[in-house]
């Protein structure tokens, strides 16, 4: 049996730090990559080192809480990351070494971060699971998670569209409590802090019909959401962003319409995921696309 295997039932739980980045996101290339390669599927990410830079910037957002795993020797084994800047907590990635795998690590990471939002009265946690991912799923499911959208990710080239009687321009300050009522509306809470961040980083844009704010994203990408009244104004959003990012974005797949749209303006599905919820859920009142959080 392989040492790392012997030692995950004294697997130690830590606060993550910076210096993690790299033992963890070298973890999180591989232990996706394993089980995509299982099904037939492409590597969720494209490197070690791409996961090394994505939790570069994660370990350091105050705005996120972060757990690590550890076996007996000190060998890190395995992550997970609950996001707190809004009403609804998100959670993920999580993330367990192929060799540590089936040891109960990520029962272990998973019950921790539930712990902390408990701790910390959030209304409702989220995230979104690879739906080739069996074992997730159930794991997920027994912890009190319930399934709410199956969702497609969608890859392609930016689509440089206009949608008749839409106009799409980025979005400033002054249009956060707009977005923040339309998001509310339509989900029942808004994601304020993370609408902000996306603000300061010039992803955010806003979608207006007959001059008022009709929709709008944080990002159209794999960590980006976004809301809108309907389908016309999705369709605009998508249509106006400047490029798809690397890992895509979802489509939640109950919404025929959009997704039918988006398959036929050359987008094509690399894979599916579940949306999951625990906690406070509300049916979406209106349009929408979730982040690889929720």
């Amino acid at each position: 049996m392989d040492k790392v295997l012997e030692q995950t039932f004294s697997v130690i739980l830590r606060a993550g730090r910076t210096d993690d980045a790299l033992p963890c996101g070298t973890i999180l290339y591989q232990g996706f990559r394993a089980i995509a390669e299982q099904h037939g599927l492409a590597p969720d990410f494209p490197s070690a080192e791409f996961g090394a830079a994505m939790l570069t910037e994660i370990l350091a957002d105050p705005a996120v809480y972060s757990v690590v795993a550890e076996a007996s020797d000190g060998r890190v084994i395995g992550s997970n990351f609950l996001w707190e800047g809004d009403t609804i907590a998100g959670v993920g990635p999580t993330t367990v070494d192929p060799a540590a795998q089936n040891r109960s690590v990520g029962r272990r990471l998973m019950e921790d971060v539930l712990q902390r939002a408990r701790e910390k009265r959030y209304a409702g946690v989220r995230l979104v699971q690879a739906a080739h991912n069996s074992r997730s799923l159930s794991l997920y499911t027994k912890l009190g998670f319930d399934v709410r959208e199956p969702l497609a990710n969608f890859e392609g080239k930016p689509l440089s569209l206009t949608i008749p009687g839409r106009s799409v321009r980025l979005m400033t300050e002054a249009d956060l409590a707009v977005c923040n009522q339309l998001c509310d509306r339509i989900h029942g809470h808004d994601r304020a802090g993370e609408l902000k961040a996306a603000i300061g980083r010039g992803t955010a844009m806003l979608v207006e019909c007959d001059g008022r704010v009709s929709g709008y994203t944080s990002e159209i990408g794999f960590f980006g959401h976004a809301v809108a009244e309907n389908n016309e104004d999705l369709k605009a959003l998508i249509a106006a962003a400047p490029a798809s990012a690397e890992l895509g974005f979802y489509v939640p797949m109950r919404n025929a319409d959009l997704f039918r749209w988006c398959l036929n303006h050359g987008l094509r599905v690399t894979q599916t995921a579940t949306l999951m919820s625990l906690g406070l859920y509300n049916e979406p009142a209106g349009a929408f696309l979730p982040s690889v959080l929720y």
